[in-house]
């Protein structure tokens, strides 16, 4: 009987040849396909029962798939925004259209899994690959960003709508210049806020400072007609000390006599009289009444004057004074200690109304624009202009201080508001940092742009985004202005990112979240059931799908084919070689069968 079992194990032989065979080339013809898994083969003996260990025979052969589905293939990229490649562990989820109606797919609910990704967005908006695989997915909160689900579904896109979004936020980062280039500011009067690139409120009908702020300006107090030595009245040159029947102050200042001037800000300076030699605060007893009321006006910021013999101190806008001295000299001055200087006030209205447009504009420099929408998604544009409102060039009690404006009516005249003041004082440190405020948004309430209303705005401004710093220019530097509304929009196109998300864009310019592509995974990955097309069934051995898995998605990517030829080629070789081998085998046993059959004739 070995000769006919010999027989039986060659035929065992070759049809387990021909199985390794069969796979080989369906690997070698699935080269180029996307995300084909290689099916190796396995040979297993098959061993003859004997009673008698010494009289054990070799038995025949049988083979057995072997799937490599966890054998990661080649990532390419691809030129499709919807091609997705898996890097790692895990399975698209997928369903396989059971029929159309009226042009829609009909399935019958049972999940398939993938690692094909050649999806692309058919006219019913689903995403399908090659194969005819229908992807799936959890739709995400386009604001958050999060599922808004737990269970996959086939992803549908088409016709998606996204309404209008009101703007709610503006972000802004700027650099404003130390000293601004204003029309008016070439031909104002040196040691002039106008000059200094400023707006002078006194130049318009209406304060347009912050509604409980104020506007100061300078006050002056006179004092009484004085004589010198010679009974006439004094004038800048009259000395401060002087011997009988001179040109000098009634009373002579001493060395060691003091006038001091407090400021409402906390500044005080004192000037000490000296013999001679006078430095800083210093003054000489024989220096003139002019040399000492310059010095009182570099404090005050208004130099005094004197006609007729009464001297006019001026208070300045920087803050309020008070000149106090208790030496005979200041008395023979006309002026009686203390001398109070409060300057004038005049409370902010934070507008500017059409007949001061031109004092205005000649005042301020331009601040940018950006189109915001309202609820219904009109476009609306706002412009807006900074105002230097004081400058610390002016001196004692002044520090750099901007008003940002926006237009609230483009075309106003007459006493209709044409420019609203936001309502915050924006002041700088000496090093060009915002010192105030000290929030990265402030609040501007009840925008309102030509008739249409935007409510309730915040301007965000990160750290370090607005600055105050020299430049040539003299104009705004405008680094960011991004506002967050948007008109409604159609959605355009879909793609996959990195991390698995599609995203739309829509013809309004917004790119949205719309899904989240999921990927599951199996304990015994390699024991699914193959199906046509790439795609894989749960088996018992499998066992259920889990959602979630350690692989990433790469968007715009292609996973290619696991099978190496040159191995594929080289099990070839092998495989014919052993079919061959087989095949002597049975003309060997037919040859011995020959034999013995003609020791029979």
């Amino acid at each position: 009987m070995g000769i006919f079992d010999a027989l039986n194990t060659a035929v065992s032989g070759l049809s387990s040849q021909s199985f390794a065979l069969q796979n080989i080339s369906g690997n070698i013809a699935n080269a180029s396909t996307v995300g084909y898994k290689g099916i190796g083969t396995n040979f297993e003996d098959l061993i003859p029962a004997a009673t008698n260990p010494t009289r054990q025979n070799a038995g025949g052969v049988t083979a057995f798939s072997q799937a490599t589905i966890t054998t990661q293939g080649t990532v390419s990229t691809s030129t499709v925004a919807t091609n997705m490649a898996i890097n790692g562990d895990g399975f698209f989820s997928v369903q396989k259209a059971t029929s159309m109606v009226d042009n829609a797919p009909v399935f019958s609910g049972v999940t398939n899994y993938t690692r094909r990704g050649d999806f692309q967005l058919d006219a019913n908006g689903n995403l399908i690959n090659g194969a005819g695989y229908y992807l799936m997915g959890m739709t995400v909160d386009p604001k958050t960003g999060n599922p808004t689900g737990n269970v996959p579904q086939v992803l549908k896109f088409a016709n998606n709508f996204v309404p209008a979004q009101a703007t709610t936020a503006i972000q802004y980062g700027a650099n404003l210049p130390t000293t601004p280039k204003t029309q008016a500011s070439s031909t104002a009067a040196s040691g002039t806020l106008t000059a200094a690139g400023g707006l002078n409120s006194a130049d318009l009908s209406n304060v347009p400072l912050p509604v409980g702020t104020n506007f100061y300006s300078d006050k002056t107090v006179t004092g009484t007609v004085a004589n010198n030595k010679n009974s006439t009245a004094i004038t800048a040159n009259t000395l401060l000390s002087g011997g009988a029947a001179t040109d000098s102050v009634a009373t002579n200042f001493a060395p060691g006599d003091t006038i001091t001037l407090t400021g409402s800000a906390g500044d005080v300076v004192t000037f000490t009289f000296v013999a001679s030699g006078a430095t800083g605060n210093q003054i000489n007893v024989g220096d003139s009444v002019g040399t000492l009321l310059n010095k009182i006006g570099a404090v005050t910021g208004v130099a005094p004057t004197i006609s007729g013999g009464a001297i006019t101190l001026h208070s300045g806008s920087g803050e309020d004074w008070s000149v106090a001295s208790t030496a005979g000299g200041f008395a023979a001055l006309g002026l009686t200690s203390p001398v109070t200087l409060t300057r004038n006030s005049s409370p902010g209205t934070g507008i500017v109304v059409g007949n001061d447009l031109t004092n205005f504009t000649n005042e301020t420099i331009s601040g940018g624009a950006v189109t915001t929408y309202n609820s219904a998604g009109t476009p609306v544009n706002v412009q807006l202009r900074w105002a230097k409102t004081d400058s610390s060039t002016l001196g004692p009690g002044h520090t750099d201080t901007w008003n940002l404006f926006y237009q609230t009516n483009s075309t106003a005249t007459g006493s209709t508001v044409a420019w609203l003041n936001t309502g915050t004082n924006f002041t700088f440190n000496t090093d060009g940092s915002l010192k105030s405020p000290t929030s990265s948004s402030i609040s501007i309430p009840n925008v309102s742009v030509d008739g249409v209303s935007l409510g309730t705005i915040s301007l965000n401004i990160s750290s370090g985004a607005l600055s105050q710093f020299a430049s040539t220019s003299g104009a705004a530097t405008i680094n960011q202005i991004q506002q967050n509304g948007f008109p409604a929009g159609q959605l355009q196109s879909v793609a996959v990112n990195n991390n698995g998300i599609v995203v739309g864009t829509f013809s309004n310019g917004q790119t949205i979240s719309l899904a989240q592509v999921t990927l599951s995974h199996f304990n015994g990955t390699n024991y699914l059931k193959a199906l046509d097309g790439g795609a894989y069934e749960v088996t018992d051995q499998s066992g259920q799908a889990i959602i979630g898995a350690s692989g990433k998605i790469a968007g715009s990517s292609l996973e290619g084919s696991n099978t190496d030829i040159a191995d594929q080629f080289t099990k070839l070789i092998v495989t014919q070689q052993a079919y061959s081998a087989n095949t002597k085998v049975i003309t060997t046993a037919n040859s011995m069968v020959q034999d013995l059959l003609n020791t029979l004739r």
